[in-house]
């Protein structure tokens, strides 16, 4: 057999276990947000975008409408954030943070703090990693297009 298709040599399943393994490691430290992963990272999105279009996050978080719209609408239910139809186009949903969406992101520190005590790695090396990824990513999806 061919080393190329040893498990071990995949990219893929290195992502994928890499993966598997920060979504864990998150596990614990969201449990005091009382949040999953998927949620977690729409709330990190409207953060930095409150009134956010439905659109705009499923682009930002490469999520389409059939998966955020059960996310959007149980973080609604644990009223954290809110839908409402723009008022120039009532086909544009927009995603508004509650006062308790907005308070919610002081205990998101501890929760960046926590994952990178758990990735045990430095700082510079978290960036250099992230920023190879975050061009991996661009690649594949100009590939892909």
């Amino acid at each position: 057999m061919s080393d190329i298709l040893r498990l071990d040599q995949q990219l893929c399943f290195a992502l994928h276990a890499a993966s598997r393994a920060i979504i864990a490691a998150y596990q614990p430290l969201l449990e005091a947000l009382n949040v999953t992963y998927p949620q977690y990272l729409v709330l990190l999105t409207l953060w930095e975008e409150d009134g956010a279009r439905v659109s705009r996050i499923g682009e930002r978080l490469f999520l389409d409408s059939a998966t955020l719209t059960p996310l959007l609408k149980r973080l609604e239910k644990r009223g954290l954030v809110q839908r409402k139809r723009s008022a120039q186009d009532e086909r544009v949903v927009q995603i508004f943070l509650t006062t308790s969406g907005k308070r919610l992101k002081r205990k998101a520190l501890d929760v960046a703090n926590g994952i990178f005590c758990r990735m045990q790695l430095p700082l510079t090396e978290v960036a250099r990693l992230r920023e190879e990824l975050k061009g991996l990513t661009r690649t594949l999806h100009a590939s892909n297009g």
